[in-house]
C-alpha cells in the first residue's frame, strides 16, 4: 500500500480495505478515549459569589472601556467646536453606540458565544472547528469528540446549518476563514500596543492642564517612563497585583460618574436631550463630511469592548453582565453627559475637556486615579495579547515562544517574555513617534473596528452552526451590527494617512509571520502524513525489528496520532540498534480550551506484546501549558505503567472462572471486529478499569491489593528499561522550497520561515529534555 492511498483512507474516516494487520494492531483509540471521558457538570454559582465576581471583573474586563472618557471628546473635536448642537449630537451618538455595541451586541449576545468561558476571535474559531471540519491541519479525529470539553452538536443533512458547514469545508473558504481570524488576532495584538500608548499619554496629559508651562515633551517622557515600568513588572503576573485592580476601577467609575452629575447640575441638563435619537440624525445631516470624519473619535467611546470579550476567562458571563449593566454603563453615560454639559458652555476646551471639568479641590486625586486606571486598562489589553498568542500557538499559527504560568490559582494568567518586550518597544515607538492623542486615536479606532467586524462575521457562523438560530434572527443581528460597524469603518478609512496606517502596518507584519509559520507547519505535517510507514512493514521485521534491541526506552516524538512516522524508519535504517521499549509520542493540540488531566493521555499497544512498542497521545487545549519541569515525562510513564498493569489485570480476570471483569473480556470496535484478550491486541479492553480509578494513587492501591493474581513481568521489564536510560528522539525536518517554486514561495519558506525556526524555541526546550538524552534525526523536505 502506498503512503498516498493510506492518506486518502485516513481522510475518509479509515473506511475501505486496509491491511489486516493494521486493523488488528494499529486501530484508532476510540475505546480508550471513550473510557476516559467524565461527565461534564455545569458550574453553578451562588448569588453572593456572582456579585463578588462581578466586582472582581471590573479590574480585568472593564479597565479599557472605563478609561475611554479620557480621550473621546478630544479625538472627536480635535480642532474645537463651533456649535453647541454638535456637542449634543456627538453625545447622542456616544449614547447609542454604547447601547447598541457593548450593551446589546457584546454583553447580551456575543458573550454567550464563549468557548467554555474563553473569549476572543480564536476562541470563536475553535468553537467553529468543532462543528465543521475547517481546520487547515488535517489532524482531526473522532476520538477527540469524546473529550468532556469537546462540546459540539450535529445538524440535519438538509438544514441550512448543514449546507453552511459543507460550504465552509471547501478548501478556499477554509483558507479565507483562517486569514480572517488571523487578521482579527493581529488587530487585537495592535490593541495591546495602542491601548497603553493612548491611555497613559492621555492620563499624563493632565499635567499640562494644571501646569500649562510644561512642555509636551515632558508629558511624552512621563508617559514613556510609566510604560517602561508597566512592562517591566509583567513577569510578576497579574495575580500579584490583581487585588488592586478592581478597587481602582471601582473608584474611577464612581468618580467619573459623580463628576458627570456635578457638571450636569452645574451647567444645566439641556444635554440630556441627546437621549433622543433625533439628534443623531441631525448631527450627521447638518455636519455632513465634518461630522462623518468625527465618527472616528466617537468610535473610541466603545474601545475596550473587544477586550471585554477577550478577557472573559475566569468570570461567569452573568457576573460580567451585572457589572456592566448596573455600574459601568450608567457611570459612562453620566461621565460623557457631564463632559458634554461642560463643553456646551466652554466650546474652546474640547482638547482637554476631561481635566477641565474636574472640580479644583479634587483635581490631583483624580489625576492620580486616572493614571492608575490607565495602567489597569493597559494591563488588561497586555494580558489579552498574551492569551491570544497562546491560543495562536496551539493552532500552529505562531512561532514557539516561552510561556510562563504566573499563577497557581488561575490557569489563564500567563506571561510571554519575548512578546512583552516587543510590545514595550512598539508601544514606546508609537507614543514617542505620534506624540499626540489624535493620531494615536485614529490608529486605535482602526484596530478596534476591524476586530469588531471580524467578530461579527464569526458570530454569524456561530449563530448558524452552533446555536442553530432561525434565519430571521441571523439577518437582524447581521444587519444591525454591520450598519453600525461599517459606518464607523468608513469613517476611519479617511484617517488612514493621519495615524490609521499604524495598526495596519503592525497587523501586516504579524499576519505575515503567523501565516508563513502556519503554512510551514502545515507542510511539515503533510510530509509526515504522506511519508509514514505501514505498520505491516514494522511487523514484518519481527520482535527484534531486524536490529539489536539495547536496554532503555526510546521516546519517538511525532505529530501523527496513527501510523509509524518516517523519522523512525529513517532512524532504524541508518543505525544498527534500537531500544528495547519504543514509545511513539504524539503531542496534539485540540480546538478546546482545556483537556482535563485524567483525559489527557491515551496509551495503546502497537503490535504483539513481545515487540514492546506503544503509542501515547498527549492532548492539550489552547489554554493548557507545558511547564518547564519533569512532569510531562513523569506523567507519560505513569500512564504507560498504569496501562500495562491494567492490561495484566484484565488478562488475569479473563482467565479466572468467576470475576466481575468477565463481561468486559471482549469489546467490539467501530468496524465490528472483536478484540480478544488472547490475541495480542489488548488495548481496548485493558482500559475498561480506568473508570474505577479516579487517580493514579487509587490505581496503585488497587494494584498492590491485587498483585498476587497479576502478572508483573512486563511492568518490571518496562521499569528496568526506564532505569537503563530514556532517549528522546526528535525529528528535525528542514523545509526547503523546491527549485521550480515561485519567487514569493522561496522567500516565504527559505528566508522567513527558516529565520523564524532559527529564533523560536526548540521542542527539546519546551519538553525540558536533557541535552545528553536528546537525539535529533535530520530530514530535508522540499515543498
Amino acid at each position: 500500500m502506498t503512503s498516498a492511498s493510506k492518506v486518502d483512507e485516513e481522510k475518509n474516516g479509515n473506511r475501505g480495505n486496509m491491511w489486516d494487520m493494521e486493523q488488528k494492531f494499529d486501530q484508532p483509540m476510540d475505546e480508550e478515549a471513550g473510557k476516559l471521558r467524565n461527565m461534564d457538570r455545569e458550574k453553578k454559582f451562588s448569588t453572593l459569589l456572582v456579585i463578588r465576581l462581578a466586582y472582581q471583573s471590573l479590574g480585568v474586563v472593564y479597565g479599557d472601556l472605563g478609561t475611554s472618557p479620557l480621550y473621546v471628546f478630544y479625538n472627536t473635536f480635535p480642532r474645537g467646536v463651533d456649535d453647541p448642537e454638535d456637542v449634543i449630537g456627538a453625545l447622542s451618538l456616544i449614547i447609542y453606540s454604547l447601547t447598541l455595541v457593548p450593551l446589546l451586541k457584546y454583553v447580551f449576545i456575543v458573550l454567550r458565544a464563549n468557548d467554555n468561558g474563553q473569549g476572543g476571535t480564536l476562541a470563536l474559531y475553535s468553537l467553529l472547528c468543532r462543528h465543521a471540519n475547517i481546520k487547515i491541519i488535517p489532524n482531526r479525529h473522532r476520538t477527540d469528540e469524546k473529550l468532556t470539553t469537546y462540546s459540539w452538536t450535529t445538524s440535519h443533512e438538509k438544514s441550512f446549518a448543514a449546507k453552511t458547514q459543507r460550504w465552509l469545508e471547501g478548501h478556499f473558504i477554509k483558507n479565507a476563514l483562517l486569514i480572517l481570524v488571523l487578521v482579527g488576532t493581529c488587530m487585537v495584538i495592535g490593541d495591546g500596543i495602542l491601548t497603553p500608548a493612548i491611555s497613559v499619554l492621555s492620563a499624563a496629559g493632565g499635567i499640562r492642564v494644571n501646569k500649562p508651562e510644561i512642555d509636551n515633551r515632558v508629558v511624552v517622557l512621563v508617559a514613556v517612563v510609566i510604560l517602561v515600568g508597566l512592562f517591566s513588572v509583567q513577569h510578576f503576573g497579574t495575580d500579584k497585583v490583581g487585588w488592586l485592580f478592581a478597587p481602582i476601577v471601582l473608584v474611577w467609575l464612581l468618580l467619573i460618574g459623580g463628576i458627570g452629575i456635578y457638571n450636569i447640575s452645574r451647567f444645566g441638563a439641556r444635554v440630556l436631550r441627546a437621549f433622543s435619537p433625533v439628534y443623531v440624525y441631525r448631527y450627521l445631516r447638518n455636519g455632513k463630511k465634518k461630522s462623518w470624519l468625527s465618527l472616528g473619535g466617537i468610535l473610541l467611546s466603545i474601545t475596550g469592548t473587544e477586550a471585554l470579550f477577550a478577557d472573559l476567562a475566569n468570570y461567569p458571563v452573568l457576573s460580567v453582565q451585572i457589572a456592566f449593566t448596573l455600574l459601568v454603563f450608567p457611570c459612562l453615560l453620566l461621565a460623557y453627559s457631564g463632559q458634554a454639559a461642560y463643553l456646551v458652555n466652554n466650546l474652546h476646551h474640547s482638547g482637554d475637556v476631561f481635566y477641565r471639568c474636574i472640580p479644583e479641590k479634587i483635581y490631583w486625586p483624580v489625576f492620580v486615579i486616572a493614571t492608575l486606571a490607565a495602567i489597569v486598562a493597559s494591563q488588561a489589553t497586555i494580558t489579552a495579547t498574551f492569551s491570544i498568542i497562546k491560543q495562536a500557538l496551539a493552532h500552529g499559527c505562531f512561532p514557539r515562544v516561552k510561556v510562563v504560568h504566573t499563577s497557581k490559582k488561575f490557569l489563564g494568567q500567563i506571561y510571554i517574555p519575548d512578546i512583552n518586550w516587543i510590545l514595550m518597544i512598539l508601544c514606546i515607538a508609537v507614543t514617542a513617534g505620534f506624540k499626540n492623542q489624535s493620531q494615536i486615536g485614529n490608529a486605535y479606532g482602526t484596530a478596534v473596528v476591524c476586530v469588531m467586524l471580524v467578530t461579527t462575521l464569526l458570530m454569524i457562523l456561530v449563530m448558524i452552526l452552533v446555536w442553530h438560530c432561525h434565519w430571521i434572527l441571523v439577518i437582524v443581528f447581521t444587519v444591525l451590527s454591520l450598519i453600525v460597524e461599517c459606518t464607523y469603518f468608513s469613517a476611519v478609512l479617511f484617517k488612514v494617512d493621519q495615524g490609521g496606517w499604524g495598526p495596519l502596518a503592525i497587523a501586516g507584519v504579524f499576519l505575515l509571520v503567523m501565516y508563513v509559520w502556519h503554512y510551514g507547519t502545515l507542510k511539515r505535517y503533510e510530509f509526515e502524513l504522506h511519508s509514514k510507514v505501514s505498520m505491516a512493514w514494522i511487523l514484518g521485521l519481527g520482535p527484534s525489528l531486524g536490529l539489536v534491541r539495547v536496554p532503555g526506552v526510546g521516546l519517538v516524538y511525532t505529530e501523527l496520532a496513527s501510523g509509524v512516522p518516517h523519522i523512525f524508519s529513517h532512524f532504524i535504517t541508518n543505525l544498527p540498534a534500537i531500544h528495547s521499549v519504543v514509545v511513539f509520542v504524539c503531542v496534539k493540540y485540540l480546538p478546546v480550551y482545556t483537556v482535563p488531566e485524567e483525559e489527557r493521555f491515551l496509551v495503546k499497544r502497537i503490535g504483539p506484546k513481545n515487540f514492546h512498542i506503544f503509542r501515547c497521545v498527549a492532548r492539550y487545549g489552547y489554554k493548557d501549558l507545558h511547564k518547564k519541569d519533569s512532569s510531562f515525562e513523569k506523567k507519560l510513564f505513569n500512564n504507560l505503567f498504569m496501562f500495562v498493569r491494567l492490561e495484566s489485570m484484565m488478562e488475569d480476570c479473563s482467565d479466572s472462572e468467576y470475576s466481575p471483569c468477565e463481561p468486559r473480556s471482549e469489546q467490539s470496535n467501530n468496524n465490528g471486529n472483536t478484540n480478544s484478550l488472547g490475541n495480542g491486541d489488548l488495548t481496548t479492553s485493558s482500559v475498561d478499569l480506568i473508570d474505577t480509578a479516579r487517580s493514579l494513587a487509587d490505581v496503585n492501591v488497587t494494584f498492590q491489593s491485587s498483585s498476587p493474581c497479576t502478572e508483573v513481568d512486563e511492568y518490571e521489564f518496562l521499569n528496568n528499561s526506564r532505569e537503563s536510560g530514556v532517549v528522546h528522539i526528535l525529528g528535525n525536518t528542514v523545509v526547503v522550497a523546491s527549485r521550480d517554486s515561485r519567487f514569493y514561495k522561496k522567500i516565504a519558506i527559505d528566508y522567513i520561515y527558516a529565520f523564524l525556526r532559527k529564533i523560536c524555541r526548540e521542542n527539546s526546550v519546551i519538553f525540558n529534555i536533557p541535552h545528553e538524552s536528546l537525539l535529533n534525526v535530520g530530514q530535508v523536505f522540499y515543498v
